[in-house]
């Protein structure tokens, strides 16, 4: 492969944005940046204690235009980006914003620059919650089952719960809001230069598995669907529009801002944007019936089958099976747990609070020698108490936990669900909660794969790839004890950000379709993780007990 066909995978995290430059002749990676998200790491415009997260878009376009320029001068400078012939773009999701007519989220909008509302609403804000159970009661009012490609439970982690929370919290926002986009499709509109909001091209996957957009209902569910719910909505569909585009679709070349920006070239083609677990299962090579997972601070599991295999089939309790999400003429079906990484990172939080507090308040040391104390000490203690809850035996009466900490996401979504830890006792140490916890997101993912065998979807194997998939093999080795099924890691660090350089690739017209570029440029995997079978009654009894304890909190959630 000669130097002139690079392309650029760009991918939005829930904590940061990462860019990689690519060879698209073999998915070498040349370069890769990373950038966390100032305002998000200062914990601006979110209160945990009500649910609402939400994300400035300043975030993005800073971290958009630093870690490409980046990527591009660790690779080498002027050379490099005269090759670079396509850039795709993947994001959380649902991650919707208010914007203007032409398209621009009232956030950078005069009047609007502070204001929570105007910003990204981020996948993990559950404020829609209350507006979530409307729109499940009010389908139920229709003959045409408007849920039904999204598993017959709506979730407060999605597109229009969360525009009509807004609508009603924020009158502001109401009157100077034209339409709503999500962020996977905001970033191919600002980098091609778009000036109107009916210029976007949506796609298929943001709109399929979190809008309710479907071919079935020749695109969105028809205006009175939305205006009888609540009369704000009324008009908003007409915004939308009911075309989509899959991800191997480009949505124009980069305009000449953009281009000066970054130092590239406009003719430098843009692809139609997705969400980072459908575009990092292409980068993580997966295959039909093997079900890849995006294991960062939640989950989301991606499988892919033909269109024949599912007709006239609909799996209940998942977020969504949509043609084309993940590999263009496949059903794509997408699952996940609404707390993955999370769920560990709030018992490393709540187990450093008070020494953070009181070093800050040391006469021993000074206020930098206690800032770097804390980091240092943060880093270690997942690590180390990973290392310590493997020596603890099986035990079918150690502590147990409910993986809810953010809502159940699925099978059958509840964001009002809560975590728990029962079995507690005077000896229940760190290592040994901690293990609770970590089983508890084992068995959350089972109940996942359980789910679609049921339904008649076989899981024929496990994909893993993210940060938690990389860097913790205690849990992956939990993980394929409890399935008892192996998992194999992708070798790539940046999965995510190398499926979308593969459909870079695609748009470019380097490789006919997505298939061929995900066999050209995806490098295979370096770890599998194999399960033992000895382990496999214990769990399976642990399993069982999981089971009737989140039963017992569902019930009285009711």
């Amino acid at each position: 492969m000669s130097k002139d066909r690079f392309v650029l995978g760009v991918d939005y995290g829930t904590d940061s944005v990462r860019s990689v430059i690519v060879d698209a002749g073999n998915g070498k990676e040349l370069a890769s940046s990373v950038f966390n998200y100032p305002r998000w790491q200062q914990g601006l415009y979110c209160n945990a204690a009500q649910n609402q997260f939400r994300q400035h878009p300043l975030d993005y376009v800073e971290g958009l235009e630093q870690t490409i320029k980046n990527c591009i001068k660790s690779a080498g400078g002027a050379c490099v980006a005269s090759a670079v012939k396509a850039i795709s773009v993947d994001t959380t999701g649902s991650t919707p914003v208010a914007v203007n007519e032409w398209g621009v989220p009232l956030a950078l909008t005069q009047g609007f620059e502070n204001n929570p509302n105007a910003m990204f609403v981020l996948w993990k804000d559950h404020t829609g919650v209350g507006e979530a159970g409307e729109i499940n009661d009010h389908a139920a009012k229709f003959d045409i089952n408007y849920l039904q490609y999204v598993g017959g439970i709506y979730s407060s982690e999605w597109f229009w719960a969360k525009l009509l929370h807004v609508l009603r919290a924020d009158e502001q926002v109401r009157k100077a809001g034209h339409s709503w986009l999500e962020h996977c499709d905001w970033m191919p509109f600002l980098l091609t230069g778009g000036s109107h909001v009916n210029q976007i091209k949506r796609g298929r996957c943001s709109a399929g598995h979190k809008a309710l957009w479907s071919a079935e209902f020749g695109g969105y569910p028809p205006d009175a669907f939305f205006s009888s719910l609540d009369p704000l909505l009324k008009g908003y569909t007409a915004t939308l529009l009911k075309d989509t585009y899959t991800s191997d679709h480009a949505a124009g070349t980069l305009n000449a801002e953009w281009a000066q920006r970054l130092g590239l070239s406009t003719g430098v083609v843009v692809g139609v944007g997705a969400f980072d677990a459908h575009m990092g299962a292409v980068g993580g090579q997966i295959a039909p019936y093997h079900l890849s997972k995006v294991m960062g601070t939640s989950t989301c599991d991606m499988l892919v089958a033909p269109k024949a295999d599912l007709e006239g089939k609909l799996i209940k309790g998942i977020c969504g099976q949509v043609d084309g999400s993940v590999i263009p003429g496949m059903i794509g079906l997408e699952a996940g747990q609404s707390a993955f990484g999370d769920t560990y990172a709030w018992f490393r939080n709540l187990l450093s609070w008070t020494l953070n507090e009181l070093l800050s308040q040391s006469k021993l040391i000074d206020i930098a020698t206690a800032s770097a104390l804390k980091d240092e000490l943060a880093a270690k203690i997942i690590p180390e108490l990973s290392r310590q809850a493997a020596l603890l035996p099986l035990d079918e009466n150690a502590e147990l936990a409910i993986d809810w900490l953010n809502g159940r996401r699925t099978p059958d979504a509840n964001q009002l669900l809560k975590g728990a830890v029962s079995g507690l006792s005077l000896g229940s140490d760190a290592p040994r909660v901690f293990k609770a916890l970590a089983e508890a997101t084992c068995f959350g993912a089972k109940s996942i794969v359980d789910r679609f065998n049921n339904e008649g979807v076989p899981v024929k194997g496990l994909i893993g790839i993210g940060g938690v998939a990389k860097k913790s093999p205690y849990i992956m080795q939990m993980m394929a004890d409890v399935m008892q099924m192996p998992i194999r890691i992708h070798q790539f660090e940046h999965t995510c950000a190398l499926g979308a350089a593969m459909f870079a690739a695609t748009v470019a017209g380097i490789y006919p379709n997505v298939e061929e570029a995900m066999a050209a440029m995806g490098g295979g995997f370096d770890k599998e993780y194999f399960p033992d079978k000895q382990k496999a009654p214990l769990y399976q009894q642990r399993y069982k007990q999981y089971a009737e304890l989140g039963k017992c909190i569902e019930q009285k959630n009711k």
